[in-house]
């Protein structure tokens, strides 16, 4: 396979077809011996995870379970998590699975202890100084889903159950210190997740391509990513065992993640709430949500998205695009619009609310408002 490297940026990325065998070697090359390995419950029994458990055990290291993660982890979910390593007396996280996982890993081992609230370690200002720096233990990320490139984040998401909210939480330590990135590890993964993934991987290079903000590095990674999910997620979603599509979408997913330090926007504005309130899959929601957004921003981004269908040898500048978008929607069976994701009508108020006091908003290339952040959330039903 041809799809195989080394790479450094922004963090030590062992990636290609097998790479899971080198899971013990990494750990104690970063002074692992007792790691926690963190991920779902549907995960925990399968025998991927079962074989990555022989693997570390083979190396002696003494590692121990942790498979509670829920879809979109609150409070609770972390706490049970801290409690697991604090009486496993761990030394590192091992965070496996997709986004959920990955995140909750990486804030076991930013709070495991702290002496602070994970609240006050939002993505605000400098609130991230307020946490003991020393006290932050090693993650390792391996991703078994193509799409958030959390494994290759600095923040992990959090549901706020008493605000109804999902809050950002930013430490420069968070990232991991390694990524293992094995594309077998996705061969199989269902229909449902492979879209709602690779959508979210989409989501991420396209609001990043779309930010205001200056990144030129950013700017050509996340261009490339999206070139990637058109020409691989069709693929993948079609056959399963596809080693070669897998591998491109988990690049995509990387590029995504690692692009959108550029920014994001409207699309995960309006997404974080709806996840928090109805518990809807994060990529789906912004596939859902993705034409309506580029209609919103059209005025702000016409000429880039030209130069970007161009670049994806799509047909009709910013309207191909826009149809492109709602073709590959309409091929992975993704909900028409809000109502049939689950969401309701009578709480687009709260929504919208919500939507503009989610960091993503700094990002959108339109200033959102209450006016016409409402609007857009009546064309997403």
């Amino acid at each position: 396979m041809k799809y195989f490297g080394n790479w450094s940026y922004p963090t030590a990325i062992k990636f290609g077809a097998g790479r899971i065998k080198e899971l013990a070697e990494v750990c104690i090359a970063n002074g692992i011996q007792k790691p926690l390995l963190v991920t779902d419950t549907s995960l925990g029994s399968l025998p991927m995870t079962q074989n990555t458990f022989d693997i570390l055990r083979a190396a002696k290291l003494d590692v121990k379970l942790f498979a509670g993660v829920v879809p979109n982890p609150n409070e609770d979910n972390l706490k049970a998590g801290i409690d697991a390593f604090n009486a496993g007396d761990h030394d590192g996280i091992i965070a496996f699975g997709g986004g959920s996982s990955l995140d909750l890993g990486k804030l076991i081992a930013l709070m495991a202890k702290q002496s602070i609230s994970v609240w006050d370690l939002e993505d605000v200002d400098d609130w991230w100084t307020r946490a003991d720096a020393d006290k932050i233990y090693p993650v390792i990320a391996v991703p078994t889903t193509a799409g958030t490139g959390s494994e290759v984040g600095r923040a992990g998401v959090l549901t706020d159950e008493k605000t109804q909210s999902k809050k950002i939480i930013f430490h420069p330590k968070l990232m991991p210190v390694t990524v293992v990135c094995d594309p077998e590890l996705t061969v199989g993964m269902p229909q449902i997740i492979t879209a709602g993934t690779g959508m979210d991987a989409f989501a991420h290079c396209l609001e990043a391509y779309c930010s205001p903000h200056y990144h030129p590095m950013s700017q050509g990674i996340a261009l490339e990513g999206m070139r990637l999910v058109k020409d691989n997620l069709m693929r993948v979603y079609n056959d399963a065992n596809d080693i070669e599509g897998r591998a491109n979408m988990m690049s995509a997913a990387l590029m995504g993640s690692t692009a959108f330090q550029k920014g994001l926007g409207a699309i995960h504005a309006l997404s974080h709430p709806l996840g928090a309130l109805y518990h809807c899959h994060h990529g789906t929601t912004n596939a859902v949500v993705m034409q309506p957004v580029l209609k919103y921003n059209r005025v702000a981004i016409e000429k880039s998205i030209a130069l970007a269908a161009a670049y994806l040898e799509i047909d009709g500048g910013f309207d191909g695009f826009y149809d492109f978008v709602g073709q590959i929607n309409d091929q992975l069976n993704i909900p028409k619009n809000l109502s049939q994701l689950g969401a309701d009508k009578k709480d687009i108020d709260l929504i919208a609310a919500l939507a503009l006091k989610d960091p993503s908003v700094g990002g959108n290339p339109i200033k959102m408002t209450l006016e016409n952040t409402t609007q857009l959330l009546k064309t997403c039903f």
